[in-house]
């Protein structure tokens, strides 16, 4: 078995003796050199641990002060699920408001913008086919905790009431009910999840170091004619949710 990274036998003892209590909620930790020369490593590596505690929440830096041990922060659910589709409203809506919060989100929506390589893959269409795209960054509260951009094959919703998944009369109600209402029926969503470190601009984004852990979704929703309707990039911080599949089971 490969030897464990140094950064991470140290971040493995600094979350040990926080754990214990030799670190309580709100302690500054000594200076990097002082547990370098405890843990007999180099201070990049007592940096690299303390950057990965960063990103998952466990301590937080502060700028001219050190590194400190982060107070317990409760993380929002996020559930992922084709079930939760509302006819009126807005699954992210419903589960802030389960979890005490209140859910809105932000959007920017650019038409006819030609679609790269990989997202014309995923929506089976042409490189630079003309999309709608739409940039979505989704509050908790009014702070950020999640990040999205939709692609639709404009020649799908084009000189439609659809065309603009934030305007007119079916702004907001998502891609499930939006489709319907141009005669689509969205059968089922593709996901792949994967984690990733977050680049500058999310990080920036979101309010979280750069580099921090995020959960990247693909989605991909599907007619029942299995024609991909909409494809999308998801991106959800650890530090500030956990994410919860729904499988409906059918009878």
């Amino acid at each position: 078995m490969p030897e464990q990274p140094p950064y991470l036998r140290i971040a493995d003892e600094l979350r040990r003796r926080i754990a214990e209590h030799e670190w309580s909620p709100g302690d500054r930790l000594p200076s990097r050199a002082q547990i370098a020369q405890e843990c007999g490593v180099g201070e990049n590596v007592v940096r690299r641990a303390q950057e990965l505690l960063i990103s998952q929440g466990a301590l937080e830096g502060r700028a001219g002060s050190g590194t400190y041990v982060a107070a317990p922060r409760q993380r929002v659910r996020v559930v992922r699920s084709s079930a939760r589709e509302q006819p009126n409203g807005s699954p992210f809506r419903a589960d802030m408001k389960a979890v005490g919060k209140s859910g809105d989100w932000e959007s920017r929506t650019e038409a006819k913008v030609p679609a790269p390589a990989e997202i014309a893959s995923r929506l089976g269409i042409d490189e630079g086919d003309l999309c709608v795209r739409t940039v979505y960054e989704f509050l908790a509260d009014g702070k950020p905790v999640q990040l999205s951009t939709s692609w639709e094959p404009y020649d799908l919703t084009g000189g439609t009431l659809v065309v603009l998944p934030e305007g007119g009369p079916h702004a907001g109600v998502g891609v499930v009910n939006r489709m319907a209402e141009i005669g689509i029926t969205v059968s089922h969503a593709v996901e792949q999840p994967e984690p990733r470190q977050a680049n500058a601009e999310e990080a920036s984004l979101l309010g979280i170091q750069k580099a921090s852990l995020v959960t990247h979704i693909r989605r991909t929703y599907y007619s029942d004619e299995g024609q991909p309707v909409e494809t999308a990039d998801i991106v959800i911080p650890a530090s500030l949710c956990e994410i919860v599949y729904e499988i409906p089971i059918g009878r």
